[in-house]
C-alpha cells in the first residue's frame, strides 16, 4: 500500500530513510503487522521519495481509496541498493521476519489496541 505524493510530502522531513516496522489498519478493519519503506528505492532508481507499506496479511480484495492508518514502532535498517531482484526479495523477507519478532514483544503488542486505529464513522470510506 503506497501513500500518495501529498501524504509523503507531509511526513517529517527529518525522518531517516530506511525500513521500519509497526502496525497498520485499512479503514476501520483489523490492525495488522506491517513493514514500511521510506526512501527512493534505489533498486528501482526512483526520483521521488516514497512511503510504501507492506501489511503482513492477505486481503480478500483490493482496498484502493480506503484510509490507511499506520503507527511506526521501530527501525530495522537503512535503505540500500541490491545487485539483483532476488537479493531485494530476500532482504524484504528478512525485514518481515524481524518485524514479526519485534511486534510480538509485549510493549509493541499493546499498541495494536490503541484508539488511534478506531476511525470515527464520518471518516469511513466506501461503506467500510
Amino acid at each position: 500500500a503506497n501513500f500518495s505524493e501529498q501524504v509523503v510530502e507531509s511526513f517529517p522531513s527529518d525522518i531517516s530513510t530506511g525500513i521500519y516496522y509497526g502496525w497498520a489498519c485499512v479503514g476501520n478493519g483489523d490492525v495488522h503487522k506491517m513493514v514500511l519503506s521510506i526512501g527512493w528505492n534505489p533498486f528501482y532508481k526512483n526520483i521521488k521519495k516514497s512511503v510504501e507499506t507492506h501489511i503482513i496479511h492477505t486481503f480478500k480484495e483490493d482496498f484502493y481509496g480506503e484510509i490507511l492508518s499506520i503507527v511506526i514502532i521501530g527501525y530495522i535498517r537503512p535503505e540500500k541498493n541490491f545487485d539483483s531482484l532476488e537479493a531485494l526479495i530476500s532482504a524484504i523477507q528478512e525485514d518481515i521476519e524481524e518485524a514479526k519478532r519485534q511486534l510480538d514483544l509485549p510493549e509493541h503488542l499493546k499498541l495494536k489496541e490503541d484508539n488511534f486505529f478506531h476511525l470515527p464513522e464520518s471518516k469511513i470510506v466506501n461503506n467500510h
